[in-house]
């Protein structure tokens, strides 16, 4: 079974030449078209203006033989002087037949026309046309014939001289035709060339790009200022490039940022998860020794205490796992000000410490579509990091406050405030406060997951958490989009709501 031949593909031209054909086509039509039709032209012209001139012949002869009209043969006026060399004359019969003809010969008498001669004259009327005929032995002739009275005489002129001067004109026009596509395909070979060079510069730059192996410290070559011209097309084509590769190095930094975050969140969890695990193996050590030196009741609290921060840490790596994955929430209709009410009385209760005070709005709910563990679990986040941060006795504001179409639950203290160094990443992953924050020991501080979580929560439902601080004032920001009054709910079985709570004023300090 003999396969089916595959015929190789043709190499596509490059523009430059694919431009230059098309051009030196368009060209050579053009040329072509107009050559042709002024060549027409001029012989209709030359050929018009030269029946004029058999015509008058043919006037001048009728005259001439009109003055013998009783001889039918008579051509004695060809004799006269002032006829071209080589005008024939001819006098015919009423049917058309030639009964006498001459042909005028320079420096000599008018020669006789011979049989043959007269036959190709043969058949011509009387109505002032002109006909080309050869004559034999004499060439083209344009003849007419003209007729007065019952003298009817046939006049011709050579046309030899006109086919010769035309001839010449088409090789001139030709000539100019032919140099004028020379030096219109240079110039458009020039032209095109300069014009396609950026493009040029261009593509040699994206070939460069792509040679270019993408690693750490390496540089990508950029479109030259001059090729980004958005004037031209060429110029638009190096600008997009140029912003292409600047997105290539921007994403080329944006991944490496990323993976440098990676490993330091892969070595602050490892640090975070070793610490537990490392007490809780030394006291697990200890007591399997039996040596007394610990007491085996101090020993698991120990354990379980180290057990449950190593749990808070891996519950809050999962969470942050499954919002940065995008899964849906489990939301329903959630009343704000009930929910941080419940966290500021909670806080209250785990620490006497600090001066709580909460602000609510006036007979309204501050409702919004949510998961109400979740934005719990944001507010107390914020309380924590405010309780665990500022010294014994600051005052902490916890406030709910709309916003235009959003609700902001603000948390407010009057402590020393955050470093401006550590402010840019106050919400980042395992960022913890240095000396400025107080902290009463190491064993107090959480893991650093408390902020990262928190905004997490608050982009997952659509909004987004600021902080500004200053010595003397911090306030952590978090805005969420107001639920409509009568929209349905989503996936809950009841609203959460502070129906257990009495009206609360504006503000409320909370004992």
């Amino acid at each position: 079974m003999t396969g089916t031949r595959t015929r190789p593909r043709r190499r596509p031209r490059a523009t430059r030449t694919r431009l230059l054909l098309l051009v030196g086509a368009t060209l050579v039509v053009v040329c072509g078209a107009t050559a042709l039709t002024t060549a027409l032209f001029q012989r209709a012209y030359v050929m018009g203006e030269f029946d004029g001139r058999v015509v008058n012949a043919a006037e001048r002869s009728l005259g001439g033989a009109a003055l013998h009209p009783s001889s039918s043969t008579y051509l004695g006026f060809l004799r006269d002087d002032g006829h071209p060399s080589g005008m024939l004359a001819a006098r015919l019969s009423g049917d058309g037949k030639v009964l006498s003809a001459a042909v005028v010969m320079q420096d000599a008498p008018p020669r006789d026309l011979d049989a043959a001669q007269q036959a190709a004259l043969t058949g011509l009327r009387a109505d002032g046309s002109q006909h080309t005929r050869a004559v034999p032995g004499l060439g083209a002739y344009r003849v007419t014939v003209l007729r007065s009275g019952g003298v009817q005489v046939l006049t011709g002129l050579p046309t030899a001289d006109v086919e010769n001067m035309l001839g010449r004109l088409v090789l001139v026009e030709a000539a100019v035709a032919a140099a004028g596509l020379v030096v219109a395909g240079s110039v458009c070979a020039v032209v095109v060339r300069r014009q396609l060079r950026p493009l040029g510069r261009v593509a040699a730059t994206a070939a460069e790009v792509a040679r270019t192996p993408l690693g750490p410290g390496d540089t990508l070559t950029r479109v030259p200022a001059y090729d980004t011209d958005p004037d031209s097309e060429a110029g638009q084509v190096g600008a997009a490039l140029d912003h292409l590769l600047e997105r290539v190095r921007h994403s080329e930094e944006l991944v490496r940022s990323g993976e440098e975050r990676m490993r330091r969140f892969l070595a602050d969890a490892s640090h975070e998860l070793r610490t537990p695990l490392a007490s809780i193996a030394g006291y697990a050590e200890l007591v399997n020794r039996g040596t007394g030196v610990v007491d085996p009741v101090l020993a698991w609290r120990r354990v379980s205490a180290e057990s449950a921060r190593m749990t808070a840490l891996v519950e809050d790596l999962l969470l942050l796992a499954r919002l940065d994955e995008g899964n849906p929430l489990r939301t329903a209709r959630v009343d704000l000000a009930a929910l941080v009410a419940e966290a500021v009385w909670e806080a209250r209760s785990a620490d006497s410490g600090h001066d709580w005070q909460l602000e609510l709005p006036l007979e309204t709910q501050a409702l919004v579509i949510g998961d109400a563990p979740l934005l719990r679990r944001a507010v107390t986040a914020l309380l924590s990091n405010a309780r665990t941060h500022t010294p014994v006795g600051t005052r902490v504001v916890i406030s709910v406050e709309p916003l235009g179409d959003h609700w902001v639950i603000g948390v407010r203290d009057d402590g020393p405030g955050i470093s401006p160094t550590l402010l840019p990443a106050v919400f980042e992953r395992f960022t913890r406060a240095d000396s400025s924050r107080s902290r009463a020991d190491a064993s107090t501080g959480g893991s650093g997951l408390g902020l990262a979580t928190a905004a997490a929560i608050a982009a997952a439902h659509g909004g987004r958490i600021t902080v500004e601080s200053a010595p003397g004032r911090t306030e952590f920001r978090i805005r969420l989009p107001r639920a409509m009054e009568s929209g349905p709910e989503k996936g809950a079985d009841a609203d959460v709501r502070a129906a257990a709570l009495p009206p609360r004023p504006r503000r409320q300090l909370v004992k």
